[in-house]
């Protein structure tokens, strides 16, 4: 009986096991994984998607997840290469590997993170002049923790090698290519009608003139639709019912009270008045949300590694199995012998931290003055144990804290500091070290997961990561440079490019080193109970079944609306509505062809912004305004017109 038992399990085990497809295919060292042909691919891709964070980081600060598209346009331009050579009669083309495809996904993602990580829509914008005047191993092979994001993209690599899969790969890149340019035509057609502020079709009041004046209207915008069929239909409805409860009841409500509450004589920007309760309002909801996360992540972390140590494996389910460990699988052990292999030596990762944590020591202080050598000091030593952390945490619920930790440095570096000194400049400061060491160490972990499922070496993601860093450090300020000076609106309140994030860290490093002294009247107390309100509806998602809990808004998209309005969660809901359909319509098709939709939508959209820089860079304007006004101003507007001599 048990030897029928154990055949039957090696029978499951090979219908199941992935590694048996490529059982006979030799696995290159990690030198013959990171090619040259493989690092030209990511450059190229890691420029687009560069643009393409940062459009999203300067416009909402939504950035969905891109793995996707990086591993499935990876695929493609190598296998065009590899075929186009092996045509041309090229001797000694080498195969295009799964591991090659691993490595460009990790340099892509590793270039195009700097781009958000790196500040230029948040904690960099926050210390200019216009912001101001507004106001491993253990990891993956012993604790085997899921990280849900890298086993999703490992498994689409896996699948693009298999002879069905590369099939299917080759139609979601035409479909990805299809929409691509149809979303780059209409960004080039939308701009011939944008010629002057509130012209175009991103001014169109779909639901009405005065919907559009409380931003209740769709704005066309191909990129946010594509966003809407990735993101989960909580986060968009989460979104809108956000940008309802703000600009359809708060606002117009505390507008009212103008001359009461605030000066009825204060500037639109000023943070005395109504862009004070909906920035603080905001960052209240969002720091609600961060520390309840922080606190449930922390307390899930620590209670998984305590588990760990007692045990060698996590705990899954009660019951009276618990105490086995799982049969391991040929995969596992295929994986775990092949990721062993290559290990990084400790020494080159302490040393190198060393290194680095000296370098920024000795450079930072000198770049921001305010900064003192002592507090990024203290963040090289405070951060290990966050990066720690944050990494496993990440791999056991797919959910990155990085931005909270360095929200955590604002307040506590730029309290250190102190107002006299420059705190507010330290505290963003900070927030940009804690930021890049936090995120990076989720980022490679996450990472190092895709290799392990497709054998891809240690090594060759460690130096695909540092490549591609150092690719995202030249690449990620030349498009910031070339948004800023073709756009000279950004961070401007109403503009194309308000940069949102870059207005919040502001006033928490304000918050962190004034106090709540500079709120509006009723502010505070508002502020308390969308705080509370945070912690309340995340605990009510946690306890609640999950029939319910998918219907209780998550507080952080909510927070997004309320400081830009709910134009953008308009577009996403509309991107959902076209995802529900075709998921109840043709569900396995929707699953296998709306991601590359949804990537061509936003990637088309995303990459017109570089013509349209160079344009305006040129000083080549749009041909025509397209306006809508109500009848009685048209009216006055006619009468005008017709005054003017001929």
């Amino acid at each position: 009986m048990a030897r029928k038992f154990d055949d039957r399990e090696e029978d499951e085990d090979a219908a199941e096991s992935v590694e048996r497809v490529f059982e006979g295919r030799e696995v290159p060292g990690w030198r013959e994984q990171v090619t040259a042909r493989a690092l030209v691919v990511s450059a190229l891709l890691g420029f687009m998607f560069s643009v393409i964070v940062m459009k999203l980081n300067l416009t909402t600060g939504i950035i969905p997840s891109l793995n996707v598209s990086a591993g499935l346009l990876g695929f493609f331009l190598l296998t065009s290469w590899t075929t186009l050579l092996d045509k041309a009669g090229v001797p000694g083309v080498r195969p295009f590997t799964r591991q090659e495809n691993t490595v460009v996904q990790t340099c892509v993602v590793a270039c195009s993170g700097i781009a958000f990580s790196g500040g230029f829509g948040s904690y960099i914008l926050a210390m200019s002049e216009k912001i101001s005047e507004q106001s491993g191993e253990i990891m993956i092979v012993d604790y085997k923790l899921s990280y849900p994001s890298g086993t999703a993209t490992a498994h689409l690599i896996n699948s693009f090698h298999t002879p069905q899969g590369a099939k299917l790969a080759k139609r979601q890149v035409k479909t990805l290519g299809k929409f691509f340019a149809g979303s780059f035509t209409w960004g080039f057609f939308q701009w011939f009608y944008s010629a002057g502020e509130g012209c175009g079709f991103k001014a169109f009041p779909t639901l009405g003139l005065e919907a559009y004046k409380q931003k209740f209207f769709f704005d066309f915008s191909a990129t946010y639709v594509g966003v809407g069929m990735i993101c989960p239909y909580l986060v968009n409805i989460s979104v809108l019912v956000g940008g309802v409860i703000s600009w359809g009841i708060m606002w117009p409500y505390i507008e009212h009270k103008k001359g009461d509450w605030y000066p009825a004589n204060l500037k639109p920007s000023s943070l005395r008045g109504m862009v004070g309760y909906r920035v603080f309002i905001s960052i209240a909801l969002i720091l609600g949300d961060g520390l309840y996360n922080f606190l449930k992540v922390m307390t899930r972390t620590m209670s998984a590694l305590v588990a760990q140590l007692r045990g060698p494996t996590l705990p899954i389910s009660g019951g009276a199995d618990d105490d086995l460990t799982p049969v391991e699988t040929f995969d596992d052990r295929r994986r775990t012998e092949v990721f062993l292999k290559d290990q990084i030596p400790n020494t080159l990762a302490f040393g190198a931290y060393a290194t680095i944590a000296l370098i920024s020591i000795i450079t930072a202080p000198r770049i921001f003055h305010q900064l003192r050598w002592y507090h990024v000091a203290c963040s090289y030593v405070i951060a290990p144990v966050l990066a720690f952390c944050n990494a496993y945490g990440c791999g056991l619920t797919d959910w990155s804290l990085a931005t909270t930790y360095g929200k955590l440095a604002i307040f506590m570096i730029g309290a250190w500091a102190g107002a006299s000194n420059g705190g507010i400049i330290a505290g963003l400061a900070a927030c940009g070290v804690m930021i890049g060491i936090v995120s990076t160490a989720s980022d490679l972990t996450q990472d190092f997961k895709t290799g392990y499922m497709t054998l891809a070496s240690p090594r060759s993601m460690f130096v695909s990561q540092v490549i591609g860093t150092a690719m995202g450090c030249v690449i990620a300020p030349s498009v910031f440079w070339l948004f800023y000076k073709a756009f000279g609106d950004i961070g401007t309140p109403g503009s194309d490019y308000p940069s949102p994030n870059a207005l919040v860290y502001r006033n928490m490093a304000i918050l962190g080193v004034q106090g709540i002294g500079s709120l509006p009247k009723h502010c505070l107390e508002l502020c308390i109970g969308f705080f509370v309100s945070a912690i309340v509806l995340n605990l009510a998602r946690d306890i609640s079944p999950p029939s319910v809990a998918q219907f209780i808004p998550l507080p952080m998209a909510m927070a997004i609306p309320f400081y830009l309005g709910p134009y953008f969660g308009i577009d996403m809901c509309i991107g959902s509505l076209v995802r529900f359909v075709w998921d109840r319509v043709d569900g396995p098709r929707a699953k296998a062809f709306a991601p590359p939709v949804a990537s061509g939508l936003i990637c088309g959209d995303g990459i017109w912004t570089l013509p349209q820089s160079v344009l305006a860079l040129a000083g080549i304007k749009p041909p025509i305004c397209m306006k809508f006004l109500a009848r009685r101003t048209n009216v006055k507007v006619d009468a005008f017109i017709r005054s003017l001599p001929t």
